[in-house]
């Protein structure tokens, strides 16, 4: 378990020093970043990919019924988007995001090269370790199926989050197979409409 006063000093004394401020967006700060971004690019990032495997207890789920949001895990690759923070409105907005990203402290806030079409930038990044107590296993869609009927919390339905990720990512040009073929299955499920 991390000491969360320690990680965000931390993270904070690694953003300030930083000569330029960049975000990977790879979930909901696609769709909803809160932070007003000088510059967005497409990019990818490898070694790393997006799995809707992040217990959500609060957010999309309750304690009872636990929902799922996603998180970046160790291998593969995933296309999102790289934000450039501001630079004199930089640590404020760190604040905030950490405040978003980490009331649990459930991620590791890590630097990672993320490919953009005007070359490589290092954006602070919100990963899982695979052996978190928050990191759900791979579900089967039976079992996917149910926390999408069923999972809401203080932000509204894993379902919901799910739709509002596929439907930016479209919007960004961006494929996920994986979405995709989880949104197929919902609408072949009636959990969704059809089109």
């Amino acid at each position: 378990m991390h000491d969360p006063a320690l990680l965000h000093e931390r993270t904070r004394l690694a953003w300030a020093g930083c000569s330029e401020h960049w975000v990977f967006a790879y979930g909901s700060l696609i769709w909803r970043p809160e932070f007003d971004a000088q510059e967005r690019r497409p990019a990818r990032v490898h070694g790393w990919h997006r799995a809707l495997r992040l217990r959500s207890r609060v957010n999309r789920g309750s304690p009872e019924r636990p929902g799922l949001v996603f998180a970046l895990l160790s291998g593969g690759s995933c296309r999102g988007v790289v934000y450039r923070v501001r630079r004199e409105a930089a640590q404020e907005e760190f604040e905030r995001l950490w405040a978003r990203e980490m009331p649990m402290a459930v991620y590791d806030p890590r630097w990672l090269p993320c490919r953009t079409p005007q070359g490589v930038v290092q954006a602070l990044s919100f990963t899982l370790d695979r052996h978190s107590e928050a990191c759900a296993p791979p579900l089967t869609d039976e079992e996917l199926l149910d926390v999408m009927r069923h999972a809401s919390g203080r932000c509204g339905r894993t379902l919901d989050y799910l739709v509002e990720t596929a439907i930016a990512l479209r919007r960004h040009g961006l494929r996920d197979r994986e979405i995709e073929r989880v949104m197929r299955l919902l609408r072949r499920e009636g959990l969704l409409e059809r089109g």
